[in-house]
């Protein structure tokens, strides 16, 4: 099924807050005792719905001097998971490249990604699903987000969280989240 057009202008940076209730869907399966960096926190929005410990963007500032997730080397202090809503295109590919990497030496990682729901599809990136031995799932969002408000039209895309956790050792699950 072809996307259609959403009739918006794309923001800058990408810069589409996520809304609460994506970010709580996660949180209703998220382990308890993560200490979460949101790397591409814009205003903190998901920040504070995860209660992260480290929260960091590229221009804006929450609680960081703007922060390049991608020139980052290694994980703050504490940090073993990674929690973002990252920008669309090819940067969500080296989001979550980078992000493995990062947590790669953590026996206790955990990253979650919002992504469109056919993101696992790509031959380029089976790499980061089907051979990802921490590859756990994805949370599939049964409504679809509404990024802007007041809505112009309905929206075309569906999302999933995509989520890789080192403590999970069955074959991935599917979940769906019912708003």
């Amino acid at each position: 099924m072809a996307q259609r057009n959403s009739e918006y202008e794309r923001k800058e940076r990408n810069l589409y807050e996520t809304p609460v209730w994506v970010t709580q869907a996660l949180m209703e399966i998220m382990p308890r005792h993560l200490q979460v960096w949101e790397c591409a926190c814009a205003s903190g929005a998901m920040a504070k719905v995860i209660g992260a410990k480290y929260a960091s963007d590229l221009v804006t500032d929450y609680g960081s001097n703007g922060v390049d997730f991608l020139a980052v080397q290694h994980l703050p202090v504490g940090i073993n998971a990674i929690v973002t809503n990252p920008p669309f295109g090819k940067d969500g590919e080296d989001f979550i490249r980078h992000g493995m990497e990062l947590l790669e030496g953590r026996v206790d990682a955990y990253m979650a990604m919002l992504l469109p729901i056919d993101y696992d599809s790509a031959k380029t990136r089976y790499d980061m699903f089907a051979e990802c031995s921490w590859f756990a799932g994805k949370l599939v969002l049964t409504s679809r987000i509404v990024w802007f408000e007041p809505a112009v039209a309905s929206p075309s895309t569906n999302h999933a969280w995509f989520i890789w956790d080192k403590h999970w050792l069955k074959p991935p699950m599917l979940r769906y989240h019912f708003k």
